[in-house]
């Protein structure tokens, strides 16, 4: 598969380390963005994320040179047109998203179109494309470079052959696929978020502070990251949103957002990328 076009849209957190696994693997790389300035930036993150490989003698300055040249941007959805797979990595709102695969869909009647959603349902993305067999998802995890798993999901329509080629891919970029059903949030989302969610519920009682609950899962749990600082990276509106989605799937009060959470996204504190959330980051 190595010598196929791979598509990527969105060119934020995700978009950027799954086109810089794709380049590095040897798959020449269109990565559509609907902004320029997100692209360069995109460019200028995947370089340095390249050149980190580098230093750690995991990849040659050639490699570094040659993964960037197969790695083109583009503000033109038609520019994805011939590629075998398309990767939508955009923001989660189930409205974009299926504007997304309905264009793609007509755009290409060939390509396999896959999505990174974190936890909305295929099935329903599947729905509103020509040819829905060939939708799946395909769940990386942050940081894309660094974590091995791939969570393939199946919607109902899918078909054996869609799957078994993302599965292909997924190992061609050293990765290791793990089959999920359809259901909201999957598995690791299923299971995460609302751990994150009752720490921030533990949190908003003052039962402990930010630091004494990521330590305590740290020490106690063999976390390698505490609930809160991983949600920090993670990134808080993402996490509000995945427990949105669990809530309405399931219908099941356990999944209520935490209070505390939905006010820390409604004033901005996102986590990391804001520079405050649970923690403060310089």
């Amino acid at each position: 598969m190595s010598q196929q076009a791979i598509g990527v849209v969105g060119a934020g957190t995700m978009g950027q380390g799954i086109a810089q696994v794709l380049a590095a693997s040897g798959f020449p790389v269109q990565l559509y963005d609907v902004a320029d300035e997100q692209l360069a930036r995109a460019r200028s993150a995947i370089d340095k994320g390249l050149g980190k490989l580098v230093a750690k003698e995991k990849l040659s300055e050639v490699e570094q040179r040659a993964a960037l040249e197969r790695l083109a941007t583009t503000t033109a959805l038609d520019a994805l047109r011939d590629c075998a797979v398309i990767i939508e990595a955009a923001p989660e709102q189930p409205a974009l998203k299926e504007k997304l695969f309905g264009d793609l869909s007509r755009l290409t009647h060939e390509a396999i179109l896959a999505s990174n959603t974190s936890s909305l349902s295929l099935t329903r993305l599947a729905a509103v494309c020509e040819r829905p067999e060939r939708v799946v998802g395909m769940h990386f995890f942050n940081p894309v470079p660094v974590l091995k798993l791939v969570e393939v999901i199946r919607a109902e329509q899918t078909s054996d052959a869609t799957v078994a080629r993302i599965e292909e891919l997924a190992k061609a970029l050293g990765k290791t696929p793990v089959a999920i059903a359809d259901s909201p949030g999957f598995a690791v989302n299923r299971l995460l978020v609302p751990m994150i969610n009752e720490a921030a519920f533990l949190l908003q009682e003052g039962a402990a502070t930010p630091q004494a609950i990521d330590e305590a899962m740290k020490l106690g749990a063999a976390h390698p990251m505490g609930p809160l600082a991983l949600a920090d990276l993670i990134g808080l509106d993402v996490c509000l949103a995945i427990m949105e989605v669990l809530q309405e799937g399931f219908g099941d009060p356990k999944y209520r957002p935490c209070p505390l959470l939905k006010r820390m996204v409604a004033a901005g504190y996102l986590g990391r990328k804001s520079g405050r959330g649970f923690h403060v980051y310089e």
